[in-house]
Formats: structure tokens, sequence, C-alpha cells
């Protein structure tokens, strides 16, 4: 049995992209201590530059409000360069509100808050499609 909050999928690499510290910065050590290698960047063109000259980058989880680049537009310019992207878009708002249909596009969602469970979980999901 896996320990609680450890992943049973082999270690990813993750891009965390919020304009929040102090979530961007609880997400990181959560998805750290469950074993992957976690890139942080604090907004879209940090992320951009920060995965630049990465050869792998499994998964992206941004916020979808943010100054700047949203969200979306930085996973469809992500997701030019490296179609098979998984996304899970994190918000304080409802999808629809936020213009996200996770249902239709295959992309996760998380609306904040969530609990630690609920992001492994998500993750979990995503990773293993």
């Amino acid at each position: 049995m896996a320990e609680e909050g450890r992943s049973t999928q082999p270690a990813r690499s993750i891009l965390i992209v919020d304009d929040e510290p102090a979530v961007r910065a609880l997400i990181a050590r959560l998805l750290r201590d469950a074993g992957h290698d976690v890139i942080e960047a604090s907004g879209g063109e940090e992320a951009l530059s920060a995965v630049a000259d990465r050869t792998s980058l499994d998964m992206l989880v941004t916020d979808v409000l943010m100054r700047g680049m949203s969200g979306r537009e930085l996973a469809d310019r992500l997701r030019a360069e490296r179609p098979g992207l998984r996304v899970l878009f994190m918000s304080g708002y409802p999808p629809k509100q936020v213009g996200i249909d996770p249902a239709s596009s295959g992309d996760g969602f998380l609306e904040k808050p969530f609990a630690p469970a609920e992001l492994h979980a998500m993750v979990e999901r995503i990773l293993g499609a």
C-alpha cells in the first residue's frame, strides 16, 4: 500500500504556475513529497522560460486567472510545443465562470480551496490517463 500522499505512479515532471506564492509553495511541497520533479513559476512568461530547455514535461498545474498570461493561454502555448501535455487548472471560481470545460477538454479542474487528497487524486487520475 502506498504511503499517504505518495504517488503510485513513477516520478513525473510537473510545472506549477500560480501568482500566489503561498499557494504555489504548498502545491509544490505536496507534489515533491509525492515523489514528483517540480518546477515552479509565478506567471506565464516565467513558466515558458523555466521549461524552454527541458526535454521532459509531463504535466502543467496552473491557476486560471493570473496577471499577464492566463492559465488557459499558457496551456495552449505549451501544448503547441508539447502536444501530449496534461493539464490541471485551478481557480477560486467554478470552471464555467472561468471558461474551462474539463468534461469536454480532458483537462482536470480543482476549485480552490481544495484538500491535499483532492490534489493527489486529480494528479494521479490525469497522469494515469
